[in-house]
């Protein structure tokens, strides 16, 4: 369903170090609203194991939203 992005705001706030979200990623469109929410990096693992969803694709929906990404 997406990365927890109330938590994540949370984290940001209260904290002076990168934050990398991780869990809960399901489609390419769910990392730039984690990027939105404070995160410094985001991973998976699953969605890219089982073929669901390419590192391209999730590259394309971070740099869609206005997100730098290394290409």
């Amino acid at each position: 369903d997406g990365f927890d992005l109330e938590l994540l705001h949370k984290v940001r706030a209260a904290v002076a170090v990168p934050v990398i979200a991780s869990g809960g990623a399901g489609a390419a469109d769910h990392f730039p609203p984690a990027v939105d929410a404070g995160a410094n990096a985001v991973l998976a693992a699953s969605i890219f194991h089982f073929g669901e969803v390419s590192i391209g694709e999730v590259k394309d929906a971070l740099a869609a939203a206005g997100h730098e990404v290394r290409r």
